[in-house]
């Protein structure tokens, strides 16, 4: 069996799944805060004795690194951008400093699209737009804060504005008649258009959105966009098969 994990800058998720399925097939999957660690042990272990890899993409530090390696059924094996993978391209200036994330995510989005032209968009703490080609190549993209993270500026950097919170009545509003609803109003369309910037530029055939805040951000976009959760982790169970050659390094 095969456990996927996906450290965060706010959570971990995970996902196990049998070593034969295809990806996205998962037997059980879930999401801790990094305060709530303890919980996936208890999560993992009715199939603890059955996982024989555990593909991690870390991005949260070493910390939070070594915390998982005490819970994990079996030793982790490091998920990390490279060159080329699975028929993708990694096009960055050094493709290894990439982040996992964005690399397993970007592999992800192939995973549901294929032979497109796409816009990832990873709307967590950070949110994080890339571009991949339809021929395979990760091209770059752009990273900006995410909308909690916006908002929580707002009300440090400013006398009188409070903080707004990332959720609220009406996403859609733009010419808001309060002042929460105009932070988050601008917060929300300054991701929007970042968004829709790349789209126009690749320009792309379908932007696939995920991340925590995006439920918020894809009802906003004009461009055709898919929203899809934990697609970090599919892009992992994507790299899955080609495990052997982080395990070597």
């Amino acid at each position: 069996m095969l456990l996927l994990v996906d450290a965060g800058n706010t959570r971990v998720k995970w996902a196990l799944a049998l070593e034969a399925a295809a990806p996205g097939e998962w037997i059980a999957h879930g999401a801790v805060a990094h305060a709530e660690l303890a919980r996936l042990a208890p999560a993992w272990a009715a199939h603890a004795g059955q996982v024989r890899r555990a593909l991690v993409a870390n991005v949260a530090g070493p910390a939070l690194a070594a915390e998982l390696a005490l819970l994990l059924p079996v030793a982790p094996t490091p998920f990390t951008a490279r060159a080329e993978l699975a028929g993708m391209r990694n096009r960055y200036r050094e493709p290894e400093r990439l982040g996992a994330d964005r690399f397993a995510a970007a592999l992800g989005a192939r995973q549901l699209a294929p032979g497109k032209a796409l816009v990832v968009a990873t709307c967590g703490t950070a949110t994080t737009v890339d571009a991949v080609s339809a021929d395979g190549d990760f091209l770059g993209g752009m990273i900006l804060p995410g909308l909690r993270m916006m908002q929580a500026a707002l009300a440090r950097g400013t006398a009188q504005l409070p903080l707004a919170e990332a959720a609220g009545t009406d996403d859609a509003v733009t010419f808001a008649d309060n002042t929460v609803d105009a932070i988050r109003a601008g917060c929300l369309a300054a991701q929007a258009g970042a968004i829709e910037r790349a789209c126009a530029r690749l320009p792309a055939d379908l932007c696939i959105v995920s991340g925590g805040a995006g439920p918020h951000v894809a009802p906003l976009l004009s461009t055709p966009a898919l929203l899809r959760d934990n697609i970090v982790l599919l892009g992992l169970h994507v790299a899955a098969p080609h495990a052997a050659v982080f395990a070597r390094e």
